[in-house]
Order: structure tokens, then sequence, then C-alpha cells
């Protein structure tokens, strides 16, 4: 097993997982401390460190609010339940799960980014363990990265600056772990060739804006992602609600009123706390900024129009998240609704309505990740795609005294295989499935197809990827079943709108 390796920065020594013949190393920094003058810069060369560093514990977590505090939360209950847990701006640390026995091996590489709106998270969360994957012959490697206004504040004295790296520090974070593990993850039995990239809703967002930057050609080689692309023409719970109308350098202005200084001077000397705290009551989302550099477009606008690397996708949702509809029952609203994004075909979308406004919400309830994912596979061959792309929908029975539902991000226990790990009375059925999913993830990792044999050697379930003359989608639920879904005609049509809006 390898125990000990030598890193960019030093030697590292790891621990065995649960299971002995996995080794993980906590705690491997690849970057400079953010912290000082290097607040609000692209993440700098790691400072070298003499002997040998013990990677024995996760570093602390980024600056953003305490965990664990507020007991309504379903997040709290589910995993996000130690206040204790430290917290530095000093963050830029990764993790290894690695079964590698030699550094000649050369096994395929998982990168994965957590999720939490670009406001939240951390790999230290409990469902990210990535044991149960690297039994499967994978290195797992998690990374940290800066969050909220650490990670992601634009401001025109930045710009000034810094223009190569004006903002979007977190995904510079990402992005720098990312290298790091391409330059040394053979140490850990790796290939540097072999470099999957994965994350879930904000995580999974990062994932598009790392494929649609132009910075990251030969990077890595296949991507998952988990509830991490939004679209559609409804009214959703995203968008410039939380911007305020405020461009991101406008809002960086307000920033800095609301923090009490005018200069990236004094502002770099505050306090983290006090930087985060102010940052919790800002009336503003931080998050990715089209920059010029990192990303020189919107992202799914990008991934959209063929502005992203055309390499084998997992696509995926869960049945009930972000589920948006026609909110309104007046007929005035309706038709102005139906002209802005149907032109001439306004009135067949009006006619599937119907007459009946108790009706109008039910028909319209859809998924803006399906909408996403039937456009790619609509026209991706007209942006000049070609890889595969591998739709699902996590649709299993959870237990729990509050009923929860699919709710967005539980189908990360079954990905990572991590049910023990939960509070949830799963049973048989759960661990079956969870075995399943963590199966084609790994066969996709290792070869960007995610079909094979399940433990016992029987061929698990085919699944087929998504076209727009064949809708494929696989259906976890009590059981794996691999279906052709056509989309009904209103979400036909919605698909066609938001690619014209998008591309107009």
């Amino acid at each position: 097993m390898i125990r000990k390796a030598t890193v960019e920065g030093g030697v590292v020594v790891g621990l065995p997982a649960a299971d002995p013949r996995i080794t993980s190393f906590k705690g491997i920094p690849f970057a400079a401390p953010p912290v000082g003058q290097n607040r609000w810069r692209a993440p700098q060369p790691v400072v070298p460190w003499e002997g040998e560093l013990k990677c024995w514990s996760f570093a602390p977590i980024s600056m953003q609010h305490i965990p664990g505090l507020d007991q309504n939360n379903i997040y709290t209950r589910e995993w996000n339940v130690d206040p204790t847990i430290p917290m530095d701006e000093d963050c830029l640390y990764l993790n290894v799960w690695t079964p590698a026995k030699t550094a000649d091996e050369r096994l395929p590489v998982f990168v994965w980014y957590f999720g939490g709106g670009l406001m939240e998270g951390n790999p230290a969360e409990m469902e990210f363990d990535g044991e149960r994957i690297a039994r499967r012959g994978i290195v797992v490697v998690t990374v940290n990265y800066r969050l909220n206004a650490f990670g992601f504040l634009a401001h025109p004295q930045l710009t000034k600056e810094q223009p190569d790296a004006p903002t979007n520090f977190g995904h510079l974070d990402q992005q720098a772990g990312t290298r790091w593990v391409k330059r040394n993850i053979a140490a850990f039995g790796g290939d540097p060739e072999n470099i999957t990239i994965g994350g879930q809703s904000a995580g999974g967002g990062s994932v598009c804006a790392q494929l649609t930057s132009p910075q990251n050609k030969g990077l890595f080689q296949k991507a998952v992602i988990l509830s991490g692309v939004f679209g559609g023409i409804y009214p959703g719970p995203f968008g410039d609600m939380f911007r305020r109308g405020m461009s991101p350098e406008e809002a960086g202005v307000k920033f800095f009123e609301h923090m009490g200084v005018k200069t990236l001077e004094e502002a770099r000397a505050l306090p983290a706390e006090f930087v985060r705290d102010k940052t919790l009551d800002f009336p503003f989302m931080f998050g990715t900024s089209v920059d010029g550099q990192f990303q020189t477009g919107e992202s799914m606008q990008n991934m959209l129009n063929g502005g992203r690397y055309d390499l084998p996708l997992i696509v995926t949702r869960t049945s009930s998240e972000f589920m948006t509809s026609i909110r309104t029952k007046d007929p005035e609203e309706l038709k102005a609704f139906a002209d802005k994004n149907f032109g001439p075909d306004a009135g067949k979308f009006l006619a599937l309505m119907g007459d009946d406004p108790e009706k109008w919400e039910e028909k319209t309830l859809s998924s803006g990740i399906e909408c996403c994912a039937r456009a790619f596979a609509r026209h991706d061959r007209e942006a000049g795609i070609t890889s595969p792309i591998y739709y699902s929908v996590f649709d299993a029975e959870i237990p729990g005294w509050d009923n929860p539902g699919t709710f967005h991000s539980v189908d990360l226990w079954f990905w990572f295989e991590t049910l023990a790990k939960c509070w949830r009375p799963f049973k048989g059925k759960h661990y079956d499935l969870a075995r399943h999913m963590c199966n084609y993830l790994a066969n996709f990792i290792r070869c960007g197809d995610p079909n094979g044999d399940d433990a016992d050697g029987t061929p698990m379930p085919h699944w087929e990827p998504i076209t727009d003359e064949t809708p494929n989608a696989m259906w976890w639920g009590d059981t794996v079943e691999p279906k052709v879904e056509k989309p009904d005609p209103i979400m036909d049509m919605q698909v066609d709108a938001w690619i014209k809006n998008t591309l107009a």
C-alpha cells in the first residue's frame, strides 16, 4: 500500500482507511494560504514544508456560516452537523484516497468539487468519503476551495490590479487543485492522463465552469454533473433575485461600503471572521462571473453552443428538485408569456394549456435540469459536440421521520455509497441501489462508459446515452430501470424555446 508519497512541497504520510487496502491522505496543501496579500488573488504556489507532513485529518473548512446550528434545516440534520468543525481562511487543501499498492499502477482519477451554492460546504462532509469509490480501483481526490466573498468577489480595483485573474478565485482554486492532481497524482498510483472531474449542485455548476473555461484544455477527460445544470423558460429559484439587479463589480463596490472600507489594502487587512459575517448579511449571492479570462461567457450558454470541451458527460437530477412552472392564472399574462417565448408557436402552446387556469401550473411543472439535458442532446450535433451524455433521474424512496422525498443532494449518499454514515433507516434495497450507482460511476470514471458488471459478475442493466432521437434515461428507484422517455409536448416546446432564447 502507498502510505507515503513525495509531492510538490515535500513528503506526505497517509493512514489506512477503514478498509486497510485503501490509504487516505487528508489535508494535503496544494497552494499557498490565501491570506493577507493573497486574499482575492489566484492561488499561489504551495509553500514547501520540512520533514514528513502527517496528512491524517481534514484541513479547516473555508470561511462560511457556522455549520450545525439550525436544527430545522434538513442539511444540518443530514451532514452539516458539527458546529465545532475547524474553519480558517487558510483552506487550500485536498484529500486523496488511493487503492494503489505502487506508484506505477496508473489508476483512473476522480476529482470532486463539493456543492453548497458557492456560499457553503466542504469536502469533510460525511457523504464525501472517497473510500467506497476507491475500492473499485479509482484514485479519489476531493478539493477544497474558497467560497462566497472570499472566492467570488469582483471589484474594479481587482480588475485593475490583476486583469489576468480579477475574480472567480474559488474556481481558480478548483482548477489549481486539478492541475496539482495532473502533476502529482502519479505518486499515488493515479493516471494523470485519465482524470474525471465531478461535482453536485454548485459543484456541478463548477464542473460546467471548468468545462467552458478556455484555460483547461487537456486538463481532464470526462465530467460528472450531478444536479448542476439549470435552464428553462419558467420563473425559477435562481437568477437575478440573488444579485439584486447589480453587476458583480457593482456589488463588490457595495460590499466594500458594507464593510466600511474603500481600498483593497484596507479590505485585505480585515479579519477573516469580520469579512465572513459581513458576507452573511449582504443582500447579494456571490458566484461565477464572466471575467473574460477564466470564464469568457455564461457557462450554460457555452455548454449549449459548443463552447465546452467535447468529452463524455454524466448529467443527473433527483425527481423532485428545482421544479418550476407557470405561476399565473391570468389569461393575458399567459398570452404575453407565450408570445415572448414561443413567437409564432404561441398559439400552439396556448392550445396545449387549455382554458382552465387551475390546471396551468400542473401542466407546466417541469425540471430545469431535464430541460438542459434534453437541450444538450438536441443541439450537440449542430454545435459540433459528438461525445455521449448519460442522463439519469434519482427517484428512490427515502426513509425518515421527515418524509423528505428525493430532496436536492440526497443522491450523494448513493453515488459515494456512504449510506452507513447517514442517520436514515436505509434498508437492503437502498444498499443495493447505492452499490449499482457507485459501480456505474466508477466505470464511467474508468473509461467514459458507465456500463459493466455488478460485484457478482452479472451484467448491470444497460445505460444508453441520451439523444434527441432516443431520449434514454436511467431511473434510480427501488430498481435500476433504463427508460426511453419522449418529452411531453409542452416540455418539447420548452426545450426548443430555451435553446433559441439562450443562443439569441
